[in-house]
């Protein structure tokens, strides 16, 4: 392990703050609310932060410890599992890619309930660590609603219909799609940053009609949006290349920017204290941003900002005071104050492997769990001092992030979908 005091002096020195202007109004998190907060109904679950209610998750698991089903999923495919009442939804792909499919299981124990494709007139080139098949779904209870990259975005019913498909535009990107859909009031949002012309639009949630496009300069990423409240009216936020770009979610207006992101980004932003966090790739810089007003704010409304410590896949974590990040270049934890970026500690999670962790880390309780590309589970005591409590071995590949409803954690592997609870 390495000791957080080695970090602590460098770390201090490179974040930055900035003045803010007093008349902006801090942005909230929207989350799920209704029947769909006791669920996983998209991705990082009901908060869209990876912070889960209750505390009756075991913490301890491995390939046969409180497992209490494990079923094999049909094809390939990185994306999260999500959840409604009986059913568990997955995309996958099959032959190569060839085939794109919505998958359901039933929750009780894992049976495969149906498989419904969806129309792929030719094969997406992926990155060797993508696959054709890495957007989590979203539902709302009635219908669910997924992202197949250059084959569009299509809605099925809890029946295995496809109800409809919708695609607007070839995709072009070096590494393939991977963002997922984001449900808001009648309406989906994702955007497609790509050398084919990128853009941000909103769909129809009952048609897949096309309700607003707005095109957008980037050329590269595979994020996910969030939508924040600020004061009395709603922003579309996206964290993507070289900048964080905020819209109006009614007419896809452009109202905000902040440079300074860096080329390739992929987390999803996390939301708290009137703050909007936004980490970029391959090391880059993390930013808090305190989201509203109008035009370029790189200047106004940037609370502080650190060059160290960022994750290039996994999203931030963001639990009371803190923010955690895992830098999966060299597999270090980063923990800053969310208020100030001020660090609180660095430490490593296992062995410095580049690239070594896809999954985004979640919250339970007073526990944090970061799981790295070959299964292995770091659980980490939140607070200001680095406890690392256990190390949980699932001994299988897993780039996807786990669902977690009324005490039973939901698992995609490479190959499998495993429940874990207490038997």
């Amino acid at each position: 392990m390495l000791q957080s005091l080695r970090w602590s002096a460098l770390a201090a020195a490179v974040v930055t703050s900035l003045p803010i202007a007093t008349s902006i109004e801090p942005g909230e998190l929207i989350p799920v609310d209704g029947e769909g907060a006791k669920y996983w109904t998209r991705w990082r679950g009901p908060s869209g932060q990876g912070a889960v209610a209750g505390v009756n998750y075991v913490d301890t698991w491995s390939d046969t410890t409180n497992v209490k089903w494990k079923v094999p999923v049909p094809g390939f495919g990185h994306s999260s599992p999500i959840v409604w009442k009986d059913h568990i939804f997955l995309t996958t792909a099959r032959d190569g890619g060839a085939k794109l499919s919505m998958l359901a299981f039933n929750r009780a124990d894992g049976k495969l309930l149906w498989e419904t494709p969806v129309p792929t007139p030719y094969v997406e080139h992926v990155y060797e660590k993508n696959s054709r098949a890495s957007a989590t779904a979203t539902t709302d209870g009635t219908l669910v609603y997924a992202s197949f990259g250059a084959h569009g975005l299509a809605a099925f019913d809890f029946g295995g219909k496809l109800v409809w498909h919708s695609k607007i535009a070839d995709i072009s990107n070096y590494h393939g799609s991977a963002g997922s859909p984001l449900l808001y009031k009648d309406r989906l949002f994702i955007y497609q940053d790509n050398d084919n012309g990128s853009w941000v639009a909103a769909f129809n949630a009952k048609t897949g009609d096309v309700i607003w496009k707005t095109a957008r300069q980037q050329t590269v990423g595979w994020g996910t949006p969030v939508v924040v409240r600020v004061g009395d009216h709603d922003e579309l936020v996206i964290n993507s290349q070289r900048s964080v770009v905020g819209y109006n979610p009614a007419d896809g207006k452009e109202l905000w920017t902040v440079r300074g992101m860096s080329f390739e980004v992929i987390p999803t932003p996390v939301v708290g204290h009137g703050l909007v966090f936004c980490s970029s790739g391959r090391q880059g810089p993390t930013i808090a941003i305190r989201p509203g007003g109008s035009g370029d704010v790189t200047g106004t409304h940037v609370a502080w900002s650190t060059p160290r410590g960022s994750p290039f896949v996994p999203s931030p974590l963001l639990h009371g005071d803190l923010l955690y990040m895992v830098n999966d270049i060299q597999s270090i934890l980063t923990v800053v104050d969310a208020r100030t970026g001020k660090l609180i500690y660095q430490d490593r999670l296992g062995e410095p492997i580049k690239e070594g962790f896809s999954s985004s880390p979640v919250a339970v309780g007073d526990k944090l769990f970061f799981t790295n590309d070959y299964g292995q589970t770091f659980v980490v005591q939140a607070g200001p001092t680095f406890k690392l409590l256990r190390v949980n071995e699932m001994k299988a590949q897993v780039i996807a992030s786990p669902a977690l409803v009324e005490g039973i954690w939901y698992w995609r592997t490479d190959s499998a979908l495993i429940a874990i609870g207490a038997k």
